[in-house]
């Protein structure tokens, strides 16, 4: 059996000084052109930095950022099975980019699946998922479009088979602000973990400081999260966690009863991103 040898994405600070429920009414959105908090800002505890994801909403407007479950982890690049790795509390405050104020992290895969006692292969290595919930101060700064590419449009339930177009938005600091690299297309490698996850390769992929960006597939729907880098057996791929698994064990382990934000911008897959 061939070994997976995988790194998480996130940049530490020591580098760098159910399902989706349609009852719930979507609030008011800032104006896709001028929101300050949107997929793909950045968020940063003392476990490191990474970049966000899709934004979420409860049946009281209360609004999320989504972002990966090892972003506020406190082991090692390595350490990616969230069912032994070690994590920051529930409570802890993030900070993320373009809030005035610090947000909370409500929700962990990680400490959801060490409650449960969860012992699934599977769950335990690919469910890497965690929701920041944006102080009310902030309400109103946000807005749900994935920068460049728009959408979301849903999410994607069904899967992706190998040789799907993807779309992503990574927004590491380590890009020195050059956004124009930012978007990247790829396409699924390979999927593993029964339905779990995903190797895909984009072009530019992903690296520390892109943890917890969001994919979309060919509609525009939300298909997974960005949470390694793969050194093996596929090595310069991405391991995407799929979304609708991650929500569903969200629905199931948790009291949070969230939906996945549509974008207001339409999502246009034909903008080319730059390629080196």
């Amino acid at each position: 059996m061939i070994r997976r040898i995988v790194l998480t994405l996130g940049v530490s600070l020591a580098l760098f000084i159910g399902l989706q429920h349609p009852v719930n009414a979507a609030p008011s959105w800032a104006p896709a052109a001028s929101a300050a908090i949107h997929p793909g800002v950045q968020t940063e505890s003392n476990a490191g930095q990474c970049t966000s994801n899709f934004v979420f909403y409860d049946s009281s407007n209360v609004i999320y950022l989504g972002s990966a479950a090892h972003c506020t982890g406190t082991g090692g690049a390595t350490e990616t099975d969230g069912c032994d790795s070690g994590s920051l509390p529930l409570g802890t405050q993030i900070q993320v980019e373009g809030a005035t104020r610090p947000g909370t992290l409500v929700y962990s895969s990680w400490l959801a699946m060490q409650a449960a006692g969860e012992r699934d292969e599977n769950t335990c290595a690919f469910n890497d998922f965690a929701l920041i919930r944006l102080d009310p101060a902030d309400f109103g700064r946000v807005n749900p479009s994935v920068p460049h590419w728009g959408g979301p449009t849903g999410i994607n339930t069904s899967g992706a088979a190998v040789g799907s177009q993807v779309y992503s938005y990574g927004n590491s600091s380590l890009r020195g602000g050059v956004t124009t690299l930012s978007p990247k297309t790829g396409t699924v490698a390979e999927q593993v973990g029964d339905g779990w996850s995903y190797e895909v390769y984009t072009a530019t992929p992903g690296i520390p400081g892109d943890s917890g960006s969001a994919f979309l597939d060919s509609a525009g729907r939300g298909l997974g999260v960005l949470v390694t880098l793969q050194v093996a057996p596929l090595p310069g791929s991405n391991g995407v966690s799929d979304i609708s698994h991650i929500l569903a064990y969200l629905s199931s382990h948790s009291s949070l009863n969230v939906t996945l934000a549509n974008g207001t911008v339409s999502f246009n897959p034909s903008q080319v991103p730059v390629r080196l």
